[in-house]
């Protein structure tokens, strides 16, 4: 059911965006946003991989992964297949994959094959039990994708029991002040409540995804709940890339974070 019009910035350039307010149906969403990405999600969002972990943001400076060789890491929203190629080609030893998009996995597959690199890919709502192994796991990460969660709490629960005792999960996301806050007349206005993180839809051309935009304070307590131990939190855009873009959006982040990362641990 409808609720009300709203406005929004888009997650990754901070322009301002119409939207509806909606209630919460997680299979709509579900099939809302799978198709959206199996459809124009790259063409609409772009793909975020590693070394980026967001816009202005880079492993290379933040080094939150250190040496892989020989850890066994496993992507939630591998999308295109870039994050496990970089992680593969700094000799991980096993690479594993989920994204709830049909085409997705088919791009991770046919890129790291044609990268001489394999790796074991599913199909699934992140929230959702899908067969991944327990306590197998020296690395969880994601980029750009556990926004997308209908469940926030029960998504790090599946990945606090996809790792080992001590295991290392790392995750970026737009930060959800950039997503209040959106550029008009040379000034960067307020559209938005911070605290609101109520369920929306948007139309980007011919194409539609559903979101809500949680607080970093939302995050950082599912996390702790699930047993986890935060030991780097993220805010900070990088000066270098920053000098080397044009444009409103980098502007804006010399003013105010556009992405989070949180780097935690499972005790």
């Amino acid at each position: 059911m409808v609720k009300s019009s709203v406005h929004r910035t888009n997650m990754i350039g901070g322009g301002e965006v119409s939207a509806i307010s909606v209630d919460v149906d997680k299979r709509s969403i579900h099939e809302t946003n799978s198709l959206f990405w199996d459809t124009k999600g790259n063409d609409v969002l772009g793909a975020t991989a590693l070394p980026l972990y967001g816009a202005f943001v880079s492993e290379e400076k933040c080094q939150l992964f250190g040496d892989v060789s020989g850890k066994k890491m496993l992507e939630i929203g591998c999308g295109s297949g870039e994050s496990l190629k970089y992680l593969g080609e700094r000799k991980a030893s096993e690479l594993w994959g989920m994204d709830l998009s049909e085409n997705q996995i088919k791009k991770t597959k046919q890129h790291l094959a044609a990268c001489g690199l394999s790796a074991t890919l599913i199909c699934s709502p992140m929230e959702e039990e899908c067969g991944i192994p327990k306590d197998y796991f020296d690395f969880v990460y994601s980029i750009y994708a556990v926004g997308w969660t209908t469940d926030l709490e029960g998504t790090f629960r599946q990945i606090a029991s996809y790792l080992k005792k001590d295991g290392v999960f790392i995750f970026s996301w737009s930060h959800p002040i950039h997503k209040c806050v959106a550029p008009e007349d040379d000034r960067l206005v307020f559209k938005k409540c911070y605290f609101d993180e109520s369920w929306y839809s948007v139309n980007l051309g011919e194409s539609t995804l559903t979101l809500s935009d949680r607080k970093l304070s939302t995050y950082v307590n599912a996390l702790t709940k699930q047993g986890f131990v935060i030991e780097q939190l993220i805010e900070e855009s990088d000066d270098e890339i920053m000098q080397s873009s044009n444009g409103d959006f980098a502007k804006k982040a010399k003013m105010l974070p556009v992405t989070f990362i949180i780097k935690a641990r499972k005790l």
